[in-house]
């Protein structure tokens, strides 16, 4: 919101918006009037041309599209590869976070009710970060070696599905 100076009566009464004082003239054009007539060169066909798919209201081009020639993304061959479409998303715990577990057995549901995984997970990894003093029972599908260390250090068991 401009914050609003009103100046005295010798200056008229005038109102400035204190940022707009300092704009270099030129900066702010004004908005291009068209179909207002032939005097302005904006007039009739309002600067989009005879016909075709540009003169029609909602057209829009889309990325890439050359007019009908064949795309240059499609002339192109494809390269290289990615494993993002392959790999299947896997939720992260720490050995560290497992104190805010009510009970002593680890998996999807109680990780899920805790609210330490996303209720839509559904794989999970465990990992050693953090320290463990209760022995807990892991069920899940990946435990990491640290993790898998401090959990039998601590008297866990761990059952990989």
């Amino acid at each position: 919101m401009n914050q609003l100076l009103i100046l005295t009566q010798n200056q008229q009464n005038k109102i400035f918006h204190m940022k707009e004082n300092n704009i270099p003239s030129g900066s702010v054009k004004p908005k291009k009037r068209v179909g207002r007539g032939e005097g302005n060169g904006h007039g009739k066909t309002c600067c989009r041309g005879h016909k075709g798919a540009g003169a029609r209201a909602g057209y829009s081009l889309r990325a890439g599209f050359e007019g009908g020639q064949m795309p240059l993304f499609r002339k192109l061959p494809q390269r290289g590869f990615n494993q993002k479409r392959f790999q299947t998303p896997c939720a992260v715990i720490n050995v560290g976070d497992l104190t805010r577990l009510s009970g002593d057995v680890v998996n999807l549901e109680s990780l899920k009710q805790a609210g330490l995984i996303r209720s839509n997970s559904k794989q999970a990894k465990l990992l050693g970060e953090g320290d463990v003093k209760t022995a807990f029972k892991i069920e899940l599908q990946k435990v990491s070696g640290s993790a898998k260390a401090k959990i039998e250090a601590a008297g866990g068991t761990i059952v990989e599905q």
